[in-house]
């Protein structure tokens, strides 16, 4: 059994630093459907309607529950997600997730008016009344509880001597223009008017890098949360990529680490062409958060010494599967990528809502006692 020698903090600082913790640091990627699950509630559009404050404390709860674990993400709440320029749909009665309503939410005449407003001012005074009941007038007060709910979720977390894995989620820009322009329309645009895709990347990266720099620092959490989705190989060749995300990354990592900030890159779909770039970033700079899409071995291999991955049992297992499978493929994660350090042990993506209590369980005890190196 492994021998805890090691706060939760230096746990997580050790494994993002490269070094070999006392074991492997844990951290599932709770949400409110999977907690409600986990916590014998059935209909969690209830809690989803309870506001903030309902939602932390249920991912408290699930935490006291299953003996803790080491980070946890902040929660994810769909009552600020026109802050995004995203329609989003509640849960009725019996549904667990909410869900984005996916359009067409600005026009590509509309590009020079993002370079002219800046990214979040038309984001707020913009997109916003289009997608919501909230005026422009508005908005102000939707950030600044934006920032104090990151400020309380620290809190709690700090009470209970959890890390926060980042103050909140956020989407870089490039996967933000393609859920508010809709994928489709997005696409064209890097085909055939990609002239207007750099300008909004240009204007938008720079209050990109405040923006993740000012949370970081309202709350005092070294890790900056940076979701994508769309730029992976999975979807585009490796010269969209080129062009129109890597360059602009570099630029965010490279102005979050001289910070001393951590970019923790949540990667969904299958990134294993788009893998080796990141060795390119500074030793340590970043953090590649898989969602099991991405062959997480392969990409062990490419960053070994050089960044730390977490990940990523699956929703599958997770749901599907059997206590002694969760357990079978934590001990292969923490044997084949984590032995010499360098991993955070994490769900793949979120945790799925239909969890089966056993299998999580399963997960969280064989991380936890699992020895590094046996």
């Amino acid at each position: 059994m492994a021998q805890e020698t090691m706060t939760p903090e230096e746990r997580v600082n050790a494994a993002i630093q490269l070094e070999k913790p006392d074991r492997v640091p844990l951290a599932p990627l709770m949400c409110t459907p999977a907690a409600a699950r986990l916590l014998g509630i059935d209909d969690a559009s209830e809690v989803l309607a309870g506001g903030y404050d309902r939602l932390l404390e249920l991912d408290m709860e699930a935490f006291e529950a299953f003996g803790g674990w080491d980070a946890t993400p902040p929660v994810n709440d769909p009552s600020i997600a026109c802050l995004l320029g995203l329609k989003i749909k509640l849960p009725e009665k019996g549904e667990t997730e909410a869900q984005v309503l996916e359009a067409e939410n600005w026009s590509a005449e509309e590009y020079d008016v993002l370079a002219d407003m800046g990214w979040l001012n038309f984001y707020g005074q913009v997109l916003v009344p289009r997608v919501s009941d909230n005026k422009p007038e508005d908005v102000q007060a939707l950030q600044q509880g934006a920032i104090e709910n990151a400020v309380k979720f620290c809190d709690e977390c700090r009470k209970r001597g959890i890390v926060p894995m980042y103050p909140t989620w956020s989407m870089h820009p490039f996967f933000s223009l393609s859920l508010t322009r809709s994928m489709v329309k997005f696409t064209e645009d890097l085909y055939y008017r990609p002239e207007l895709v750099d300008k909004a990347m240009k204007v938008a990266i720079p209050e990109y890098i405040e923006l993740l720099i000012g949370m970081c620092k309202a709350t005092g959490v070294k890790y900056a949360n940076i979701t994508e989705e769309r730029a992976g190989a999975f979807f585009y060749p490796l010269k969209i990529f080129e062009r129109f995300w890597w360059p602009y990354t570099v630029q965010i990592v490279d102005a979050l680490w001289s910070e001393g900030i951590v970019s923790w890159f949540h990667l969904d779909t299958c990134w294993d062409k788009n893998i080796p770039y990141f060795k390119q970033l500074p030793r340590g700079s970043a953090i590649i958060d898989l969602d099991g899409t991405t062959d997480i071995f392969a990409a062990k291999e490419l960053l070994r010494d050089h960044m730390c991955i977490v990940g990523d049992v699956s929703a599958a297992d997770l749901c599907l599967g059997e206590p002694a499978q969760v357990e079978a493929y934590t001990k292969r994660l923490i044997d084949e990528t984590g032995a010499d350090g360098g991993l955070i042990m994490s769900s793949a993506c979120s945790l799925p809502g239909a969890i089966r209590e056993e299998n999580f369980r399963a997960m969280i005890e064989t991380g936890k006692t699992y020895e590094l190196g046996r």
